[in-house]
């Protein structure tokens, strides 16, 4: 699978750890950054990530902060982009099962290392439940009336 991550400064470090586990399971990674934890705005490393995954040129995409709200935020004014904020592995079966999630957000300051490594494992292994379930996904992106 091809996956795109990308974090902020708050969410680095296990950007590094979640890429590492992705690689050895044999997906293809493409980094958006940042590359250190020095302090930086999210909405720049995370919007590109969220463009590649509505483009397709991306299957999935994984973003972190320190606490995956903003950065749910942002990548979800793309059209296209399912992204859920996963804080366990409940929230995250869910995201797939029931929302067809192609993104997830994980906030680094809100859980434990190995919770992280899990999510990333559930939700790359769960699939999309359909039926009624597809109907509501095709309803996300219809333009809002004023």
């Amino acid at each position: 699978m091809k996956i795109a991550i990308g974090s902020d400064h708050a969410g680095f470090q296990y950007k590094d750890v979640i890429k590492k586990l992705l690689v050895a399971a044999g997906h293809d990674v493409k980094d958006f950054g940042t590359f250190t934890d020095t302090s930086c705005d999210y909405p720049v490393f995370i919007r590109p990530v969220a463009i590649a995954v509505a483009r397709g040129e991306y299957d999935r995409g994984i973003i972190l902060g320190g606490s995956g709200n903003g950065e749910a935020m942002v990548a979800n004014r793309i059209p296209g982009i399912r992204c859920a904020v996963c804080w366990n592995l409940d929230s995250t079966v869910m995201a797939r099962r029931h929302n067809d999630a192609n993104m997830i957000a994980i906030g680094q300051r809100m859980m434990m290392e190995d919770m992280a490594l899990a999510i990333v494992k559930v939700w790359l292994n769960t699939p999309f439940d359909g039926g009624r379930h597809e109907r509501r996904i095709k309803q996300i992106d219809v333009p809002a009336r004023s």
